[in-house]
């Protein structure tokens, strides 16, 4: 469901001195007409950037619903053709006068998206900082905790490309670690065997003294949830890197 358009500017500003007109600009024409159901509210944005226009008013209630409109989907290249269209309508100087605050709006900076936060908006888990054994990785990795506690559990991401390198989870007894892949795409492979693509909800069993690596795939970021598995006498040895020529040879 579409949020609900809302609007004080009426209360705000004429509350006290005209609070009958404050209450028809704020509870029926943005509370009642704009939130009416027959036209969707990009199509309402459009119609009252036109009728303003044509009246002429190029003012800050202008620029408000210019605002209004880009922020409901209007792009810049709708918004150019709009403005073109009307202004063959309602007259030069009025299509001048609102590119004019239209060109502001829709110029103004919008910092780029990077790939790093591209890719947090398609996973649940976030992120988390730089990993702090990043020594033992090839590339760019980073490390969140997603519990501490009872089963200690933690999120690794790692940039495409990225891997750790060779390791074993040493146990006297128990031990091991679970990987559950929670985004992207990458791969696991234990010493001597075919490489293991993992995409999301991929679930990979690591027992105690398997030689392995795990990482992304060349092309993709990748995520997965790294689960501790208790044991006795735990520890992890950290050994050579994945050369390029064995990575290289991934799909």
């Amino acid at each position: 469901m579409a949020d609900k358009i809302k609007q004080t500017a009426g209360r705000d500003q004429l509350g006290s001195f005209a609070p009958r007109f404050a209450h028809l600009n704020d509870d029926v024409l943005f509370g009642e007409v704009w939130n009416e159901d027959a036209i969707d509210v990009k199509t309402k944005c459009i119609i009252t950037v036109v009728s303003l226009m044509a009246s002429g008013i190029t003012d800050s209630s202008l620029t408000y619903h210019l605002q209004n409109a880009r922020a409901h989907g209007v792009t810049r290249e709708e918004i150019a053709a709009i403005i073109t269209h009307a202004t063959m309508y309602v007259g030069w100087p009025k299509g001048w006068a609102v590119f004019r605050l239209a060109k502001e709006v829709w110029d103004e900076a919008v910092p780029a998206e990077t790939e790093r936060e591209k890719y947090q908006n398609t996973i649940f888990f976030p992120i988390g900082e730089a990993n702090p054994y990043g020594q033992f990785f090839v590339g760019q990795s980073y490390l969140s905790p997603v519990s501490t506690e009872q089963v200690p559990v933690y999120n690794v991401t790692f940039e495409p490309g990225c891997r750790n390198n060779w390791h074993i989870h040493h146990a006297k007894s128990g031990g091991g670690q679970m990987l559950l892949c929670v985004g992207g795409r990458g791969y696991y492979q234990a010493w001597g065997q075919t490489p293991v693509e993992m995409t999301p909800g991929t679930v990979v069993n690591i027992p105690p003294e398997v030689k392995h690596w795990h990482g992304a795939a060349p092309d993709s970021w990748f995520s997965h949830l790294a689960i501790e598995v208790a044991g006795e006498e735990t520890s992890n040895e950290w050994l050579e890197k994945v050369s390029d020529e064995e990575y290289g040879k991934l799909n």
